[in-house]
């Protein structure tokens, strides 16, 4: 265990709350709210065929589809 990772005297990890897993955790946070706000019916291309659903739905897989990016790019990089 290298000294950054480290436990302190009341038990939590040095960075535990960074400055970055903050920013991310806020930004999360604001991306949630914006879907639960925005609730009309939106028509979207999607290639060829048009759908029309709730603005929220389309947010919400965008938003689910940028965690899987982001997760399967940190998965490689840590692999390496």
């Amino acid at each position: 265990m290298s000294p950054k990772d480290a436990p302190r005297a009341d038990g939590r990890t040095a960075g535990a709350f960074s400055p970055a897993r903050i920013a991310v955790t806020v930004l999360a946070v604001l991306a949630i709210v914006f879907i639960c706000v925005n609730t009309e019916d939106v028509t979207i291309r999607v290639i060829v065929p048009k759908v029309t659903l709730p603005l929220w739905a389309a947010l919400l897989g965008m938003f689910v589809a940028g965690l899987l990016c982001g997760g399967y790019a940190l998965h490689r990089r840590r692999r390496r």
